[in-house]
């Protein structure tokens, strides 16, 4: 009889990689950062089982958004109070806050469940090409 085999947490051992997002496309990187999150990439994968890498991204400002959607698409925050609701369009998102443009997409490709709130942790997103992980020595990935 064989034994079934069961996926289990890394603990320190997690893998680091680096993402580049200058010139790519906002989806399509999301998709490459959520799957390594979950580490839908391995073939033990288990979605009970988070033995998912630590992702670094670099150059958020720089991620590209296809057609019209820098004009159209629109981020909106509520406060919790009367009249709290926040709208800004994708332009304004990336002036002011670039590294929450790549974070919601990724949140929105990720399983809304405790897990996924630990995975989201393990991503670490800047704006410029500076980031101050190199002694974890990321392994850089292409899309």
């Amino acid at each position: 009889m064989q034994k079934s085999y069961r996926a289990k947490e890394p603990g320190q051992d997690r893998p680091w990689f680096l993402v580049d997002a200058k010139g790519k496309v906002l989806g399509r990187l999301a998709v490459l950062i959520a799957n390594k999150l979950r580490a839908k990439d391995k073939p033990s994968f288990d979605p009970s089982v988070d033995a998912g890498a630590f992702v670094v991204v670099v150059n958020a400002r720089e991620a590209v958004l296809t057609g019209r959607r820098a004009e159209l698409k629109t981020y909106t925050r509520y406060s919790g109070y009367r009249g709290g609701l926040k709208t800004f369009t994708a332009e304004t998102m990336r002036e002011r806050h670039p590294e929450r443009m790549i974070l919601e997409a990724v949140w929105g490709m990720l399983p809304k469940n405790n897990i996924a709130r630990k995975m989201m942790t393990r991503v670490k997103v800047y704006a410029g090409p500076e980031h101050p992980h190199a002694a974890q020595n990321p392994t850089a990935i292409e899309l």
